[in-house]
């Protein structure tokens, strides 16, 4: 089935500018790898060198977030989007 994936600004560049992508999966995980099939330079911004999600990046099914409700594992259907958030740090200490 097709969900929609939203990509976040600071990766549209390595998804040839696309804000939202059609995928097919029955699982965030098989979305996210699917993503970095259809864009293997964003492949090293979602992944460690051992295969694993990276720490920093959030995803969503619609609201809620995958840490909350299964992770990879977290089934997804026709019509939910899932939402890409790499976590930014940053700035100065005062």
């Amino acid at each position: 089935m097709s969900v929609t994936l939203l990509i976040p600004t600071a990766l549209r560049a390595f998804t040839d500018g696309q804000s939202k992508i059609q995928l097919e999966g029955n699982t965030v995980g098989q979305l996210i790898t699917a993503l970095a099939e259809s864009y293997p330079d964003i492949r090293q911004h979602l992944y460690e060198a051992d295969g694993t999600l990276r720490s920093f990046i959030n995803l969503y099914v619609d609201d809620s977030n995958i840490k909350n409700t299964g992770g990879l594992d977290t089934p997804v259907s026709a019509g939910n989007e899932v939402i890409l958030v790499p976590a930014i740090a940053g700035g100065t200490k005062g």
